[in-house]
């Protein structure tokens, strides 16, 4: 077997153990499956959970969609005081959107619910592994945040 067969032999099995991961963790009772969210109203929630606050052009180039599409989605997590629109101080023109402290709060709770998941799977894990897991997780992270920036 050549070294690149290999490489992909062993990057296939890697995606299907992820892919089983994720069917475990979608069996799990988490806040997510219990908040009626859509896809993109999740990945609304997902952004300014990161970001801080948006305006409706940020969201609709992140989402992909049009600016009337967002408009719709964020009435919706308005309605759900789930996010606010605010005006921007740097420019009127524009109006902010932002989680609610129930947006935060939801949004905290999911990530919360998957950690604590995480953690324990992993702390029946030997010393040892743990150790490969955290240099091979670590090695992730920069490989991704490496083709973030270029």
């Amino acid at each position: 077997m050549s070294v690149n067969d290999e490489r992909e032999d062993l990057i296939q099995r890697i995606t299907e153990t992820q892919r089983g991961l994720g069917r475990h963790f979608s069996l799990q009772h988490s806040p997510l499956f219990a908040s009626n969210l859509t896809m993109r109203q999740l990945k609304v929630l997902m952004l300014l959970a990161g970001g801080g606050s948006a305006s409706g052009q940020d969201l609709a180039h992140h989402l992909g969609v049009g600016l009337g599409t967002v408009t719709g989605i964020v009435d919706r997590l308005v309605a759900q005081d789930l996010v606010s629109r605010h005006e921007d101080p740097h420019d009127r023109r524009v109006r902010r959107i932002e989680l609610t402290p129930a947006g935060a709060a939801l949004m905290e709770e999911i990530h919360y619910a998957g950690l604590e998941h995480l953690r324990r799977i992993v702390s029946h894990l030997d010393t040892e592994t743990l150790r490969a897991l955290d240099h091979v997780t670590r090695a992730i992270r920069a490989v991704a945040d490496k083709l973030d920036q270029d």
